[in-house]
């Protein structure tokens, strides 16, 4: 049986190796010249625990199990965060520290409440210390590149992808099924979604320096990189650079960015974390923005769990996480049962292997 993966991120890497696993012949295609060059290379680099979604519990659940997991698949692929910090602020998060606290409390997660930190934060009413792992990109790259040798085919753009019921043609090329992995930037996804352009911020600073993310709403976070003087800032706010209906416009509001929106997006995003954690600016030195385009559902429920779904003899893959990559598989493998006819199998007939008895 042969696959045609489109998109080699996280998730089409990931399947792409359960299924040569299982036995099955895989081709992964990848419009650039590496793995990991769109959304899975450009983000906050978070394995996460679920402690960002305190509004959907589908979400956090399948981040605590993910996290999980993928320590345990992957563990050379991540590293340990020394020190992580989940502040509520006193004012300006949609939830208050005790019902934030209940929420994870609830979820299963292992923290600890803590009354003082590392980082000298303010206006915060709450925080909680938690493990959470940094993901290691270039390792990534380079064991994906040798795990998929042969396979993965970069630089190629599919530009045809065509359903003939018995087989699916990519550009001409037979496959008995197809895995879109792109977010929804190939085919249209069968849920509601938006494509939301977004630039995160790249800052040196102190080696080993804490992450701090500040909950629940519209609010800011950093977090390290694979190399330790290097962190992320971002901002539920400030990050997205709009909301389209296509992935196109989506490109094209990336392509339109300069200098002077990167200046904006500076001054606003620093303003906000220096409200509070007041050395922000005389222990980080901006470096450079981070451009990426996220693939959302459409929602105020703040859902970023995974979805699975097959029109005919494509799957399209969703999610918002990387750390539900292990859920992704376990769905594409349930529908090929079903597709493969395993749900019109007889049901065994009970009364057939029951012994008579006569007394």
């Amino acid at each position: 049986m042969r696959f045609a993966i489109i998109g080699a991120g996280w998730y089409g890497c990931h399947l792409a190796t359960a299924l040569d696993a299982l036995g099955l012949d895989v081709e992964v295609f990848e419009q650039h010249n590496r793995p990991f060059h769109e959304a899975s290379g450009n983000n906050q680099f978070r394995l996460h625990q679920g402690f960002h979604y305190a509004r959907h519990h589908a979400t956090r659940i399948q981040s605590r199990e993910g996290y999980m997991r993928f320590v345990e698949r992957y563990p050379f692929l991540s590293d340990s965060v020394p020190h992580n910090i989940y502040a509520v602020p006193t004012f300006d998060s949609s939830i208050d520290f005790a019902t934030y606290r209940l929420i994870m409390t609830a979820t299963g997660v292992d923290f600890s409440e803590i009354t003082t930190s590392p980082v000298p934060l303010r206006n915060v009413s709450g925080m909680l210390a938690t493990h959470e792992r940094v993901l290691m990109l270039t390792r990534s790259r380079e064991y994906f590149g040798r795990k998929l040798s042969g396979r993965l085919k970069l630089s190629h753009r599919v530009e045809r992808v065509e359903d003939r019921g018995s087989h699916v043609e990519v550009d001409g090329k037979v496959y008995d099924f197809v895995i879109d992995a792109t977010w929804g930037h190939f085919t249209r996804p069968s849920v509601p979604v938006f494509y939301e352009p977004t630039m995160l911020l790249y800052y040196e600073g102190p080696r080993n320096f804490p992450a701090i993310t500040l909950v629940d709403g519209p609010l800011a976070s950093l977090y390290p990189t694979e190399e330790r003087t290097i962190y992320t800032l971002s901002s539920v706010t400030h990050t997205p650079l709009g909301s389209f209906a296509t992935s196109s416009e989506a490109r094209r509001c990336l392509a339109a960015v300069d200098g002077n929106l990167v200046k904006a997006k500076v001054t606003a995003m620093e303003t906000q974390i220096s409200q509070y954690f007041d050395d922000f600016r005389e222990r980080f030195r901006f470096v450079g923005p981070q451009l990426s385009i996220k693939t959302k559902p459409i929602g105020a429920h703040d859902d970023r769990s995974c979805s699975v779904t097959r029109n005919g003899r494509i799957f399209s893959v969703m999610s918002g996480k990387i750390d539900t990559i292990f859920t992704a598989t376990e769905r594409v493998l349930s529908l090929l049962e079903m597709r493969l006819g395993i749900e019109e199998l007889s049901a065994p007939l009970l009364r057939s292997d029951i012994v008579e008895f006569t007394s």
